[in-house]
């Protein structure tokens, strides 16, 4: 055995041996669990996080949670941050519906969604909502979808980025109705439901987390909700869903799930994942991500394995639309 050999085969002794004594005391004293944000700070991301972080405190032995917020490239620097961490359960990621957009949007991504993370569970789903400009003739989906049909490549239909919740929404109904519309890119949601109020871009399709208080207090006229239930809110109750509306099947939700660093310890992933699902029951998390408009996880999708085939379906499914589009990132 040579001298450099020998050297490396201590060095790999010592990371496992670290690694076995992390797992074994996880979460350390004194030591900050890090959840990546790979958006800007205020964002329904954000505010997703920043609840989970305090939910997960207590079954972590009273950790502090941070966050950090890492936008940019539709999510991509964030997520291939924690990719590249140390495996060791103190840096995670939360991200939404991107982590199933990006292998398809991004043809050169840094880094394999399925292969080089661990999933630990799906946090919550939120619902989406199909809104117009408020001096749009159609007073419901079917007037809607008439005009559209008759305007086509006329109508312009706005979203918050590429790669944006807004953005994949709009390819999906695009699809769902077989219409290729004009897509107008912003730099953020708030502009774009600026100039819809304002009669600048015709149609948006966008999280309830943006657009309930628009459409509660009627800036806007609303055509359906994405998801396959009508929502509880009070100011959304009577909308429609686009399945029972005529899109049958067409069900669209922004869910955010949580990830650690491919390699990540047994025993920290399984500490980690009773510890999520310990904050999806907490009551003042669901309370707070209620009234967000999110709907807090109540099924399998919490588990890890079923929150890898979940992201695995999206990724297939996803992928077939952004395909057809034509629309990448890169």
């Amino acid at each position: 055995m040579t001298q450099s050999f020998r050297i490396a085969a201590v060095a790999l002794a010592a990371a496992a041996v670290s690694l076995a004594a992390s797992a074994q005391s996880f979460p350390a004293s004194g030591k900050n669990i890090t959840i990546v944000v790979p958006f800007s700070a205020g964002g329904p991301t954000d505010r997703v996080a920043r609840d989970l972080a305090e939910a997960m405190r207590k079954p972590l032995d009273g950790a502090t949670v941070v966050i950090e917020n890492v936008a940019g490239a539709g999510s991509t620097i964030g997520s291939a941050k924690v990719a590249r961490a140390t495996p060791d359960g103190y840096t995670l990621l939360l991200n939404h519906i991107g982590m199933s957009t990006m292998p398809s949007l991004y043809r050169k991504l840094p880094f394999n969604v399925l292969n080089d993370f661990e999933f630990l569970g799906i946090v919550n789903d939120v619902p989406m909502t199909v809104i117009g400009r408020p001096n749009l003739a159609a007073k419901n989906f079917a007037e809607l979808r008439d005009w559209i049909n008759t305007e086509k490549e006329k109508v312009n239909i706005g979203h918050s980025g590429l790669g944006s919740a807004g953005h994949l929404c709009g390819l999906m109904f695009q699809s769902a109705l077989n219409v290729q519309m004009t897509t107008v890119p912003y730099k953020g949601a708030a502009p774009a439901i600026t100039d819809l109020m304002g009669g600048t871009i015709d149609l948006m399709c966008d999280q309830t987390t943006n657009t309930s208080s628009q459409i509660e207090a009627q800036k806007v006229k609303a055509y359906g909700v994405t998801t396959l239930q009508k929502l509880k809110s009070p100011a959304l109750k009577d909308l429609a869903t686009l399945d029972s509306s005529g899109l049958k099947g067409f069900n669209v939700t922004v869910w955010h799930g949580l990830y650690a660093p491919k390699g990540t310890p047994a025993d920290v992933l399984t500490k980690l994942n009773n510890a999520l699902k310990q904050a999806v029951k907490d009551p003042e998390f669901v309370r707070k991500q209620e009234g967000l408009g999110a709907v807090v996880v109540a099924d399998k999708r919490v588990e890890p394995a079923e929150h890898k085939k979940f992201v695995q379906a999206e990724i297939d499914s996803w992928g077939k639309v952004i395909k057809a589009a034509g629309q990448f990132a890169d």
